[in-house]
């Protein structure tokens, strides 16, 4: 928090030396170079009875949001927006965790901002999610430019009124995807065991990364971090039964890859133990990916 002592305006710089920038549109939030914009110039708001809790206000008048929007299909990852929401909640509110002479910004969910690197449509994108890959740690570190200092101490002057908490089972975002279809309806429920009340999971049991396979037997995004749930059973009818649930599809394989050739193949029985996170491909059976796999009804359930 020392990084924002007293500062009335921020510049953040992300780890490919790009500035956080609300665009135009006043929704979007991306990287670029320019860190001379007005648009990567965002506005610190201090929290009233919080000494670790502040708001990024845009040129726009718009905030900093770890919005509920799911970036791409099977990611984890959701977007990061520019919004005035009706009522301030906790997604407009960031904690700035010092790292060595950066920062980490975390959501009040267990996310963090991260500025995105790769090919489109990642290339300069934001979300927020939890890095588990060495090679995507750095992108939640940012630098802090401070180009204005609020004259008085944030303990006085500039201090907003604290935000009245919604239950997170009852918040609906504005920027939610619209209800009334399965998609949306599997995401909403993503959303409450995924990133927005904290991920990976901190209960008993253990964590399952999973992707979709499609009609096709393609599988976007295979080499990034897919949903996440907790999961405490030991069985593959246990975990097919769960990721029915929580995918909505009813009929699927449990999957992983051969270590020697990449190929896919259905779990059988127990589950490996001890091992707190499992990384598994869920194949409808509809799927061409599915061609020669069995179903032992032992295993699976018939539908």
């Amino acid at each position: 928090m020392e990084f924002f002592r007293n500062a009335k305006a921020v510049r953040l710089r992300s780890h490919h030396d790009k500035y956080l920038v609300a665009e135009d549109d006043e929704e979007t939030v991306t990287q670029e170079r320019n860190g001379s914009s007005p648009s990567a110039r965002w506005t610190v708001e201090y929290v009233l009875n919080s000494d670790s809790i502040i708001r990024l206000k845009s040129r726009y008048g718009k905030y900093l949001t770890a919005s509920n929007q799911p970036f791409l299909l099977g990611m984890t990852g959701r977007k990061v927006l520019q919004t005035l929401p009706r009522r301030l909640d906790s997604s407009v509110e960031w904690e700035p965790i010092r790292d060595g002479t950066r920062i980490r910004l975390k959501t009040r969910y267990g996310n963090f901002l991260r500025a995105n690197g790769g090919l489109p449509p990642w290339r300069n994108s934001l979300t927020h999610d939890v890095p588990y890959r060495t090679s995507t740690q750095e992108w939640v570190l940012w630098d802090v430019d401070v180009v204005e200092i609020e004259v008085k101490s944030p303990t006085g002057k500039g201090l907003v009124d604290p935000i009245s908490h919604l239950d997170s089972m009852s918040y609906e975002d504005p920027t939610s995807p619209p209800k009334g279809s399965n998609l949306s309806e599997r995401y909403s429920r993503q959303e409450s065991n995924d990133s927005y009340i904290g991920s990976p999971p901190k209960s008993e049991g253990r964590t399952i990364y999973y992707h979709i396979a499609g009609e096709n037997g393609e599988i976007e995004g295979e080499d990034m971090e897919g949903f996440s749930m907790n999961f405490k059973g030991t069985t593959v009818q246990e975990l097919t039964e769960k990721l029915e649930e929580e995918t909505g599809i009813r009929g699927i394989f449990v999957c992983s890859r051969s270590p020697l050739n990449r190929k896919l193949f259905p779990l059988q029985l127990q589950l490996p133990p001890n091992i707190v996170t499992m990384h598994v491909v869920v194949v409808p059976h509809s799927s061409t990916a599915a061609e020669g796999f069995s179903r032992p009804c032992s295993v699976y359930r018939l539908h």
